[in-house]
């Protein structure tokens, strides 16, 4: 089953993603920081990542957690 890691500062957002995408089989984690976020990648370890791009702290345009690209 692919983890879906969802980081969203508003919590109404990251409730209803994780609830369709695991109404659609995925498993989901949902963090509110992106700061907090980049803690939990490596222990998380998903294999897709919706990262809100207006987070406070951290956003989603740069500096995230290292990640892997695929062809």
């Amino acid at each position: 089953m692919a983890t879906i890691f969802i980081v969203d500062d508003d919590q109404a957002i990251g409730e209803m993603l994780s609830l369709v995408l695991e109404n659609e089989g995925f498993q989901t984690v949902t963090c509110l920081d992106g700061l907090r976020a980049v803690e939990m990648f490596p222990i998380v370890k998903p294999d897709l990542i919706l990262l809100d791009v207006m987070l406070p702290g951290l956003d989603g345009t740069g500096g995230g957690p290292p990640h892997q690209s695929y062809l």
